[in-house]
Order: C-alpha cells, then structure tokens, then sequence
C-alpha cells in the first residue's frame, strides 16, 4: 500500500509540475556593425557605410525597423536600394547585411544616429561625424 501511495503521489507532482506553455525566447540581443567611413567629406560627396545586423539569436517573428536623426550638419542619408530616409521616420528593415549611402549638404560638421529597433523594443545605436573636407581625398577611419 505505501508503495502505491508514493507511486500515485510521485505521479501527480510530475503532472502537477508539467506546464503545456513552452518557453520561447523571442527577445535576442544585437548590435549593428560597420566597416570603417571616411572621417572627412566635401559638400555633394557621398560616404558609403557597410552594416550588418549581428543578431545572438535567431527568432522567426524578429521584425527590424531603422531610423536616424542628424543633431549636426546637414545632408541626406539614403538605403542601397535607392529609399531616402526622413529623419526619425522609421523604415522596415529587410536585410541583415546592407547599406546607407550619406551625402553631404553642408560645409561644417555634421553628425548622424542611426538607430535600429527590434518589435521587442530592444534599440541599437551608432553614430557617425563627418568633418568638411575640402580637399579632394578624405581620411579612412
């Protein structure tokens, strides 16, 4: 009889402890990484900013979004597939490896945030300062 008692009692904690809900990890971390830019850019001139979204995890209902803000200077900065951003208009991003073209519009410094955001709300900053270059061959980073 004991022995039943601790078999029936040993069945119903394993019930009892069971939980039909998996566990999924939908928020990974990730960080944006880029290859060098110039540090010097003419007015009209255009810098070419190499990214890739490097993400810890994968999580297929991930959705990624990317905006930017320019606290300094003045010019544009556009995606490799042709679309101009608008300052701290937020744009889906599609791709993990891409990249931002920025021209310059004016001669003083100028500076730029770009942002990346998952449907998490986990945000990812990197910013970019370019200085007028008036001669015809910029710095590399």
């Amino acid at each position: 009889m004991k022995k039943l008692f601790f078999a029936v009692m040993a069945a119903l904690g394993l019930l009892a402890s069971c939980d039909k809900d998996l566990d999924i990890q939908q928020a990974y971390s990730f960080s944006l990484e880029t290859m060098p830019v110039p540090k010097r850019i003419g007015v009209g001139e255009t810098a070419e900013i190499r990214c890739t979204l490097v993400r810890e995890g994968e999580y297929a209902d991930a959705r990624y979004t990317i905006r930017y803000f320019q606290p300094d200077g003045k010019g544009e900065l556009r995606m490799d597939d042709g679309t101009v951003f608008l300052p701290n208009d937020r744009y889906p991003l599609e791709r993990f490896s891409f990249r931002l073209y920025y021209t310059s519009r004016s001669d003083d410094q100028q500076t730029i945030d770009v942002y990346i955001e998952d449907n998490m709300g986990q945000v990812v900053q990197k910013s970019f300062t370019f200085q007028n270059d008036s001669d015809t061959g910029g710095e590399e980073q």
